[in-house]
């Protein structure tokens, strides 16, 4: 292993629920980590770790060479960045693991680009128990040698460090990530909905379909293609997406069927059943290309 003197130091702002437990994972890296937050009880623990305390954000910013920002809004982001300016040396490299709009990573970087100071975005996600494994997964947006140059120190607390592309690029991956969540939240709403008004319990539907989930995957499952075109016939994926379609669509328009008996609408199944074919890449109005052998 390379000697502390040639490992970059790190820096990170902001101990809150995930900052805390992707901090502590970092007191053991050989450059060394300065903490900081408003609240000395958050940084009480990881001292004790090892971690050295700064008494300001500049002081951060003095101190480290990659330093991460893990505060609540783009307003504190940007707070925090203003305050870290004015101390960093050229190199540096500012990471934002905060959820916020993409743009404000992407200005940020552009503006500090003359200085030298490399603003990326690197949003995580897995919650605070997979931050405390090191399990996280985390979307960078970054030039290329700025994400090689930061990707060992996130393997501290990521098990899964993906380049989405330039800065900004990390957010908008995070967001679309984060859509599919809360949508299938919503979906789960609604078919707790059918199944209370159909007389089942609630608690048994539950463990089903966490069962499940964890045997097929879940949504991400079928996230296996680099387009969002139709599939040409000789796809890997065509047999069985059609096939998914079939069953989809089936028992798709069973639930909505069962929704009216019960006197339960079910928006999201009713958009779901309309978009599954084009979202699998086997739209209907491609049907005459992508039709199985024997099928009718």
């Amino acid at each position: 292993m390379s000697s502390p003197e040639q490992q970059p130091r790190l820096g990170y702002i902001g101990l809150g629920n995930m900052g805390a437990p992707m901090a502590k994972r970092l007191v053991d890296w050989p450059g060394g980590v300065t903490i900081f937050d408003l609240r000395t009880e958050a940084m009480t623990p990881l001292a004790e770790a090892g971690a050295s305390v700064a008494g300001s954000v500049a002081e951060v910013g003095a101190n480290a060479d990659i330093i991460s920002i893990t505060v609540l809004d783009d307003a504190q982001v940007r707070q925090v960045v203003a305050e870290l300016v004015p101390a960093a040396k050229p190199g540096t490299v500012i990471a934002i693991h905060s959820t916020i709009a993409d743009t404000t990573a992407a200005e940020l970087a552009e503006e500090l680009k003359p200085q030298g100071i490399h603003v990326i975005d690197a949003p995580v996600s897995g919650g605070a128990g997979a931050a405390e494994k090191g399990q996280l997964a985390t979307m960078v947006g970054a030039d290329r040698a700025v994400y090689e140059q930061i990707k060992p120190a996130f393997k501290q607390w990521a098990s899964l460090v993906i380049h989405a592309g330039e800065p900004g690029a990390g957010t908008r991956m995070k967001l679309a990530r984060n859509m599919l969540t809360f949508t299938a939240y919503a979906a789960a709403g609604e078919a707790m909905k059918l199944a209370e008004a159909a007389g089942l319990d609630l608690q048994a539907l539950g463990r089903v379909v966490r069962h499940t989930d964890a045997l097929t995957g879940g949504p991400g499952a079928i996230m296996l293609l680099d387009s969002t075109a139709p599939l040409p016939a000789d796809h890997f994926l065509y047999n069985a997406f059609t096939h998914t379609r079939g069953l989809g669509e089936k028992d798709l328009s069973l639930a909505l069927g069962l929704g009216q008996a019960t006197g339960v609408d079910l928006p999201l199944a009713q958009v779901a059943l309309a978009e599954l074919a084009a979202g699998l890449g086997v739209p209907h109005t491609e049907d005459s290309a992508f039709q199985e052998p024997g099928e009718i």
